[in-house]
């Protein structure tokens, strides 16, 4: 499989076969991701890969919260910009939108809804979820260099025929998580990775992501029209 490849087939799987992944394929796939880009070569980025008892543990753990809803949430980091408005805004519910209609899930069906949600809790039946943190005093520049880490580490699952969803919704478990995995007190916890095979025949695999076009992002300066 080639970048490109891999990088147009790449998305986020919520829907995974029920196939383990073996450790030796994920261990190759996480050294060869040690030579993603970081400032510095601080490489700031730290996982913790859950699968079989552990994982299904952190499972039970947070299925107990998810009734209490909103009461239950206590996220380190704010996941969305309390501001967040226009485009970003728009295509953040615009994806959600699309997701729920390939599921056949109306607007108005609350019940259905906060019930798929759930799956978030169960790596949508991935095998294996990976959880990042990193130390609490890394910044902004710290936190991008994890975001290559984590892109580098799921465009070389695509090359092994594996599949991913990054996950921050995990975030707002943070103190549960933190009661079942040892992560370190001085660290902030910031996502899960599910990992797994996808399921091909789901439709929340298939529907498609809309991207902003590249004028709303890129602006060119001192190229010949």
């Amino acid at each position: 499989m080639t970048p490109s490849q891999a990088v147009a087939s790449r998305r986020s799987v919520r829907a995974f076969l029920d196939k383990p992944v073996e450790r030796e394929t994920l261990a190759r796939i996480l050294e060869q991701a040690q030579r993603a880009p970081s400032g510095g070569n601080t490489q700031p980025w730290h996982g913790i890969v859950l699968t079989g008892a552990p994982m299904r543990r952190l499972f039970d753990r947070i299925a107990q919260e998810f009734p209490k809803g909103r009461a239950a949430h206590a996220p380190e980091y704010h996941i969305y910009p309390p501001e967040l408005d226009g485009p970003y805004e728009q295509r953040r519910r615009g994806v959600g939108e699309d997701m729920y209609g390939a599921l056949d899930i109306a607007r108005e069906d609350k019940a259905q809804r906060l019930a798929w949600f759930a799956n978030n809790f169960r790596a949508f039946g991935a095998p294996v979820l990976m959880l990042v943190h990193t130390p609490q005093y890394m910044g902004p520049p710290q936190w991008s260099d994890i975001g290559m880490w984590l892109q580098t580490i799921m465009l070389l699952l695509r090359e092994e025929g594996l599949d991913s969803c990054p996950q921050e919704a995990w975030a707002v478990y943070s103190p549960q998580i933190r009661e079942v995995v040892a992560i370190p007190e001085d660290h902030t916890f910031f996502c899960g990775l599910a990992i797994g095979y996808r399921d091909p025949a789901a439709p929340v695999n298939n529907f498609p992501v809309a991207r902003a076009p590249l004028d709303e992002a890129i602006r060119w300066e001192g190229f010949d029209a």
